[in-house]
């Protein structure tokens, strides 16, 4: 649930006017109390704001703790009115650009200015903290009445690039209420379906709608790699049934004598067809499949999808495994007599159609997309260990080559440009496109050819094509990340934000096999050097291996549970209990602070949730903050199919915590995920600077023999603090520098 206040607009902001303190106990008194770390740290756990607002206002430490804690408390002061600065501009100026947009939209009815509105407008919505403000705003609803106007139009004339702009942003506005979501599902399976089947013309959509804006068009469309008849091959009747049949067996929501509202085969038959009808009513697929092009041929198809829906539409008569059977035969047939679309095609969308009837989470893996997600959860994949990105003129740009992989090996240096892979043009190809052609099996070797930039004797800029010919391996990535990068390795990192008082940092970008292992590493090394306290960044972190989830947590809290799987009944199918832990690995004797925000979602929520329980109970001394998690607290089983080619990932329990905790967020939910015991608030421009410069910050420039490159520029981390980019971090610095200030108070008057 959005707070309607941000607990840092209140810390060090809008209450340093108070003229009276609140008492512990919340009574007020006209007796200003001595604020005590522990009193600070107490109000944060329990989440009162005003409370720990007052504690923290820095003329109240001028003579209870140092000159640096005290100047932290001002910077933090400082960054927090930066913020609110910048937020009343913000305001200012996405109501100008709506503005502007909306007028021109009257002028002229360019459904493009019409978008830029409602980007105006969700960039609004995100700066105000009183949602009722913003609905209120009768352009607002305006907008929002032509816009949806807008969408259904430009559907209905197959302008699907702009129609899925709309809906994709009347979503964002009304996500609370999923009002929009079946036109997005909609529209998001239409362009998906031209970006395998036709990319090409999902390309002229994409650079048409570049041109209409004045901009730069896109380059030549390539089409390396991106054959959907390579992509389909090992695709059968066999594999799609079995996928549908464990699903109506096993999912979460299955139809059942516990649940006879749950979703049944008759739902998942009908989910499958009606997929199949957005196919043949897809105009732009008339490319690949000619049948398609020819209106009497495509409208008979479609009639004889809706009498085979017909079919199954009513609940009443349970289908089966044998229905399932005849609905696909059927579908065929009817192709067959029709349009003559391929079968691998048709079981492909079927098969997405039917599966997308239960959860977000559940998929078909088709045989083009396994090596992905093996990548995904194993944190390993074949190739030649470079990061690539699109630059502004669309050309393929190597971010780094990573330190000991065969690319930094040959030679490759970042800013090359690839031109072509194994002597074909790389120009036009897309990210995607650009991996799987680039990695493939281990021991095989690709050849890169790329324009390097570089000056000759008289400072002149020249460019050389050079040719590179690399053997693929394997290449780690690595999850467990440090402060600030000091190093070409993985293990080359300056773990501690505070060296002085001993506070660590650790982020976490996912959960896989080594997780676990690495940061015991980073742990152990700030151990040595002395570590106080520490701060977990799970923020971003998608999740991983529940496994790796358990064993984490059980670093931060003594005993007690970490996590359960409960079925649609609500029984307990899995508990998973904290693990014994090498006391060199704990971190349970110190103050933690967990960050979250909505990117936080599946193991790092069991994380942060487990390490917030145990706070609760006194277990361990630690306090989540930021924004609530993302709320993905299901199980997934993978499963490979018949064949082997291709898998699936099954939801079939969710994830509690602190039981009855649910993380998942279900339909119609308005509580789910991590809710933080403190909320921090950054603006989404605070964010998106803060994730570009930490990205910048975490690449160490390196040459083709591994040294560093001396003079190349690289942001400073420390910017995050200093400049108030990053004041979830900042915060969590100020609460942990409170703790270690009572610890060293303790020991001198011990002493």
């Amino acid at each position: 649930m959005k707070p309607t206040k941000s607990i840092l607009l209140a810390v060090l902001g809008t209450t340093l006017g108070l003229s009276t303190l609140p008492a512990i106990s919340g009574t007020p008194t006209e007796t200003p109390i001595t604020p005590t770390p522990q009193m600070v740290w107490d109000k944060a756990l329990q989440g009162e704001d005003s409370g720990i607002a007052d504690l923290l206002t820095p003329d109240l430490w001028m003579s209870s703790a140092d000159a640096d804690f005290t100047d932290a408390l001002a910077l933090l002061q400082q960054n927090i009115e930066k913020r609110e600065q910048t937020r009343g501009e913000s305001i200012d100026e996405a109501n100008e650009t709506l503005d502007e947009h909306l007028a021109k939209f009257d002028e002229n009815g360019s459904y493009i200015e019409l978008s830029k509105a409602l980007s105006a407008a969700v960039a609004l919505q995100l700066l105000y903290d009183n949602e009722d403000v913003f609905f209120s705003d009768e352009k607002i609803s305006r907008l929002i009445d032509q816009s949806i106007e807008a969408a259904k139009k430009a559907e209905s004339k197959g302008d699907w690039l702009i129609a899925s702009e709309l809906f994709y942003r009347l979503d964002a506005i009304h996500d609370q209420t999923g009002t929009f979501k079946d036109d997005v599902d909609r529209l998001t399976r239409r362009l998906t379906m031209i970006r395998l089947y036709v990319p090409e013309r999902l390309w002229e959509l994409r650079n048409e709608r570049r041109l209409a804006e004045e901009l730069d068009g896109l380059p030549p469309y390539n089409s390396y790699g991106d054959l959907y008849t390579d992509k389909l091959q090992g695709i059968d009747s066999i594999t799609v049934r079995t996928a549908i049949q464990r699903a109506a067996a096993q999912h979460l929501s299955r139809q059942s004598k516990v649940d006879p509202s749950g979703v049944s085969m008759n739902d998942l038959i009908v989910g499958g067809i009606d997929a199949v009808s957005t196919m043949a009513t897809t105009t732009d697929l008339s490319a690949a499949f000619l049948g398609f092009a020819d209106d009497r041929q495509r409208s008979q198809f479609i009639r004889e999808l809706e009498a085979i829906r017909a079919k199954y539409a009513d609940n009443s008569r349970p289908a089966s495994a044998y229905d399932l059977r005849r609905a696909i035969d059927s579908i065929m047939s009817a192709s067959r007599d029709s349009v003559s679309v391929m079968p691998e095609a048709l079981l492909h969308e079927f098969g997405n159609g039917a599966i997308a009837q239960l959860d977000a989470y559940t998929a078909i893996i088709w045989p083009d997309e396994v090596a992905r997600f093996r990548r995904s959860t194993q944190g390993e994949f074949i190739g030649v260990g470079i990061r690539i990105q699109l630059d502004e003129l669309q050309n393929i740009t190597i971010v780094t080559p990573l330190e000991g992989t065969p690319a930094q090996r040959v030679g490759l240096q970042a800013d090359d440009i690839i031109k072509k892979v194994d002597g074909i043009s790389a120009v036009g190809l897309g990210l995607d496109q650009a991996v799987e052609v680039i990695t493939g099996p281990p021991n095989t070797d690709v050849t890169l050819t790329v324009e390097r930039r570089s000056e000759d004797e008289t400072g002149a800029e020249t460019l050389e094509e050079i040719e590179f010919t690399i053997t693929r391996a394997k290449i780690d990535l690595p999850s467990v990340k440090g402060w600030s990068k000091n190093g070409p390795t993985d293990d080359d990192w300056d773990y501690f934000l505070d060296r002085d008082e001993g506070i660590g940092y650790v982020r976490l970008t996912g959960f896989t096999e080594d997780t676990t292992r690495d940061f015991d590493r980073a742990v152990a090394s700030m151990k040595e050097e002395g570590l106080n306290a520490l701060v977990l960044d799970l923020r971003y972190n998608p999740g991983g291996l529940l496994d790796q989830a358990v064993q984490l947590s059980s670093r931060f809290v003594p005993h007690g549970m970490v996590v359960k799987t409960v079925d649609a009944a609500g029984i307990t199918q899995d508990r998973q209990d904290v693990r014994s832990v090498n006391p060199k690995y704990s971190v349970r004797d110190i103050p933690v602070v967990v960050l979250i925000n909505e990117g936080s979602a599946s193991a790092s929520e069991i994380v942060s949730g487990a390490i917030q329980a145990g706070a609760h109970k006194g277990k361990n001394k630690a306090l989540v903050i930021g924004a609530r998690s993302f709320g993905k607290g299901s199980v997934q089983n993978v499963y490979m199919l018949p064949g082997g080619l291709s898998a699936m990932k099954l939801t079939t329990q969710h994830y509690q915590i602190d039981s009855p905790r649910m993380i998942h967020k279900v339909p119609g939910a308005t509580e789910w995920g991590i809710e933080p015991d403190l909320h921090v608030e950054m603006l989404p421009s605070q964010s998106a600077e803060a994730l570009l410069l930490r990205r910048d910050a975490d690449i160490f420039p390196i040459d083709q023999f591994g040294n560093e490159i001396v003079d190349a520029e690289r942001p400073d981390p420390s910017t995050l603090i200093s400049d108030g980019i990053d004041l979830q971090v900042q915060t969590a610095l100020v609460l942990l520098q409170s703790q270690v200030q009572d610890s060293i108070a303790k020991t001198t008057m011990k002493d």
